[in-house]
């Protein structure tokens, strides 16, 4: 088999061909490439009209975090040809630097397969989710554009919280849901204590689950011979009108915005032009294709099947997740489209210089195209300057985010300690007229009114899912309660792993909480959450006082009951960071006029006796009398800077 490659020389810069008896790899930003003249390349122009609907099957993988779906993807890729088999195969549709560094996929990934079945030719739409909590909203997307999802168990860690999550947003879709066991091959592996469990909570049948091995290939071939016979074809027409899905979409420096849709009915080529329902903009589409599993151009895109559009759009506004497409003297009812993602943590991001603001604002725009569920709102701060208030779906989602950030722009950020929202309620008419509502919404403590006017104040709460060996229920519950947390239900899922059932405001669980409860049960425990609103609580502002000074940047909102211990610790932090003066450094927490904690620090100061030898001590009194005045002048007139990296250590828990 010959091998074709061109590509760039390194030295003269020229366009060159080698044909070489070995797979050649290419790496780059958006993964592992390789090409060949008796497979499909980029310069092949596919026809995908010979695949009508029913030879077609678009199918999502779910499961929890680890449990092996990245490399069943890539099992999936070599058996029908996509990649070669080599051994060097390893979470190949993992293309950011991220992905790859933490071991786990952040962002939904597309590949289009071939597979043959009794004589017959199917293309096959593989997307391939993330397992975490805060990228749910990745899979939601997903599932829009899939008409069944292979449920993925680990035989090993059995049923785990995420694949309960994962699984009801499938049935609430109304997806076939196809389960598959995996790591059968483990010397830990037990498939029948995870198929009972199986069917206690989902009521699967055991003989209906496939027994695989993603690592070793067990399996495989029957499962992508079930995916053909279980999961449904699309139902679309090529005869009706275009209508698109735009489920997820990303920028390229040179191309501009390149859309992934779903053609629900019709199809859509090179030259049409397209107009979106949400922003009354029309395209001339440039190109189209399949991700097999980087960018292959096709002639069309036709009913039912999956691709990537390219059509000039330059603005990152304009590709809206969710938007449906039509021909531009063709319109069409609009789709549903998606559940607009609510934000459960915010946090403020500032450039660490006023002068990359420009292009720090360039990059947030560009990075939230790939990920849509970012919240922006323009922020600003007395200590950082100008900035934005970003919500996040969770913790690690902040994080991953900011990372992407800093590697995929270089772009260096400042970023402040995650708060959640909260909701107040205002009484008197004067003060709801100047406030616009008679609620509203907190993203920043700083924003709070006077209590005076405060009717109600209300915290997000969440209904949390832990599972876990019932060996360790006495300290999980201790933890529980130690978050504020009330225990809802109870349930055994097999003989020794039981499932709870727990509601915790969310700003107990938001920065730790999964890592103790990882601790508490050596690792064996699984956490998810999902919104349960907002419910009145005893909360107040704690405000911190520089000289008696208050600094806003630095107030907070907690629990009335916590207000002290919080207080003593970030008193603590502050002293530890802001660097010493000419004059006394008084630190407060205060919630209105009441002190809760202090710290001082104390004055660099001039040894005014070393010049004296002996003599009446009168004179050294005199001396140091002279010299406490001089600094009491000086602590009035005085003003203390924090520094960014002390406003930062302050905030962390």
């Amino acid at each position: 088999m010959k091998y074709i490659f061109q590509s760039l020389c390194p030295l003269c810069r020229k366009f060159i061909s080698w044909s070489v008896r070995k797979t050649i790899f290419e790496r780059s930003t958006r993964g592992v490439r390789w090409y060949s003249n008796e497979k499909i390349t980029k310069k092949t122009k596919l026809e995908l009209s010979n695949f009508p609907a029913e030879n077609i099957r678009n199918f999502s993988i779910i499961a929890h975090v680890d449990h092996g779906k990245s490399t069943l993807a890539d099992r999936l890729l070599e058996i029908t040809g996509v990649i070669p088999k080599t051994g060097s195969n390893k979470q190949v549709l993992d293309r950011l630097q991220v992905e790859r560094e933490r071991g786990i996929t952040v962002k939904a990934q597309t590949a289009s397969l071939f597979y043959q079945l009794h004589g017959v030719t199917y293309l096959l739409n593989l997307i391939d989710t993330p397992g975490h909590v805060d990228f749910n909203y990745e899979v939601s997307r997903s599932l829009g554009a899939c008409q069944g999802v292979v449920l993925l168990v680990d035989a090993n860690q059995g049923v785990q919280a995420q694949t309960m999550a994962n699984f009801y947003l499938a049935f609430e879709s109304n997806m076939v849901i196809l389960p598959v066991l995996n790591k059968v091959d483990l010397k830990g592996a037990q498939p029948e204590m995870v198929l009972q469990q199986l069917h206690n909570l989902f009521d699967i049948p055991p003989a209906d689950v496939l027994q695989i091995s993603a690592k070793l290939g067990t399996g495989i071939e029957q499962l992508l011979q079930e995916v053909i016979l279980r999961i449904p074809p699309p139902s679309g027409d090529p005869h009706q009108p275009l209508k698109a899905l735009l489920f997820d979409s990303w920028y390229d420096q040179y191309k501009g915005v390149i859309a992934h849709m779903a053609v629900c009915d019709g199809h859509i080529k090179r030259g049409d032009k397209i107009k979106s329902c949400h922003g009354q903009k029309a395209y001339e589409v440039q190109e189209v294709g399949i991700m097999h599993p980087t960018e292959i151009p096709t002639s069309a895109l036709y009913a039912g099947q999956v691709g990537f559009v390219m059509a000039n759009m330059r603005n990152t506004r304009e590709a809206q997740m969710g938007d449906t497409f039509h021909l531009v003297d063709r319109p069409v009812t609009p789709l549903p489209g998606f559940k607009p993602a609510r934000p459960m943590v915010f946090a403020g991001v500032y450039p660490s210089d006023q002068s990359e603001y420009s292009a720090l604002r360039n990059s947030i725009e560009r990075l939230t195209l790939n990920d849509s569920s970012v919240s922006i709102n323009i922020d600003s701060s007395p200590v950082l300057g100008q900035g934005w208030r970003l919500g996040f779906l969770g913790l690690l989602h902040m994080e991953v985010f900011n990372q992407r950030l800093e590697q995929e722009y270089n772009a260096s950020i400042i970023v402040t300690a995650p708060n959640v929202p909260y909701k107040v309620k205002i009484s008197g008419s004067k003060n709801i007229r100047k406030y616009g509502a008679p609620e509203i919404t907190l993203l920043n403590p700083c924003l709070l009114p006077d209590t005076a006017i405060i009717e109600d104040f209300q915290e997000p709460i969440v209904t949390g899912t832990i599972l876990m060996p019932d060996s360790y229920l006495g300290s999980v519950t201790s933890l529980c309660m130690d978050r504020r947390g009330i225990i809802k239900d109870q349930t055994y899922i097999d003989e020794k792993r039981i499932m709870m059932k727990v509601k915790f405001p969310l700003n107990e669980i938001l920065v730790d909480f999964f890592d103790h409860l990882k601790s508490l049960t050596s690792g064996f425990a699984s956490f998810d959450y999902e919104d349960a609103g907002y419910e009145s609580s005893s909360l107040t502002k704690v405000d911190f006082l520089l000289n008696g000074k208050p600094v806003e940047d630095l107030a907070m909102i907690c629990h009335s009951t916590k207000a002290r211990m919080m207080s003593r610790g970030v008193c603590a932090r502050l002293k530890e960071s802001i660097p010493r003066q000419l004059f006394t450094i008084t630190i407060q927490a205060a919630v209105g006029k009441h002190i809760l904690a202090r710290e001082d620090i104390r004055a660099l100061r001039k040894d005014v006796l070393a010049k004296c030898y002996g003599g009446d001590i009168s004179r050294k009194m005199k001396l140091l009398k002279k010299q406490a005045e001089g600094k009491k002048r000086m602590r009035q007139i005085g003003n203390v800077e924090v520094p960014k990296d002390a406003f930062i250590n302050a905030l962390k828990r």
